[in-house]
């Protein structure tokens, strides 16, 4: 699957292959597990996607949730997006990582795997429940008002 039509998380993963399903469902178990209260699960951009919702957030950019993280079954991959990881938590992230043994595939915010047993769930865990919604909230500010400074 590369981008789910699904308008539900159980209509998404009901699409899925058993294989992929049981791959997903054990990352999602762990962000569930870990998700601070006020995010919420839906579909977005046809993945699964953790968000502020826009009662809480207020207005943005995209007339969107505020994405928090997302998993997604991809065809020859599974990702786990992770925003905080684009800033100021990347290195510690990284070295939490490496501390693990296992092999990192990351892109700018994407970890992506081909079996649950490449991830690191713990560290995926400390990630997922690093900001409450008020700190994410605060964080997108600081990180909205850097690009925009850099773009003067």
């Amino acid at each position: 699957m590369v981008k789910s039509q699904a308008s539900t998380v159980a209509q998404y993963l009901a699409e899925l292959p058993d294989e992929q399903r049981a791959e997903i469902e054990i990352v999602r178990d762990v962000v569930l597990a870990n998700l601070p209260g006020g995010y919420v699960e839906e579909m977005a951009w046809g993945m699964i996607t953790y968000a502020v919702p826009l009662e809480v957030s207020g207005p943005t950019y995209n007339k969107q949730p505020l994405l928090y993280a997302a998993l997604a079954a991809q065809k020859r991959y599974y990702a786990v997006y992770l925003t905080t990881v684009m800033d100021k938590f990347e290195e510690s992230f990284r070295a939490r990582w490496a501390e693990t043994g296992k092999k990192l595939d990351m892109g700018k915010a994407c970890v992506r795997f081909k079996r649950t047993s490449d991830l690191a769930l713990d560290v995926i865990a400390d990630e997922i429940a690093r900001l409450s919604v008020p700190e994410f909230l605060d964080w997108h500010a600081e990180n909205r008002a850097k690009g925009a400074a850099r773009a003067r």
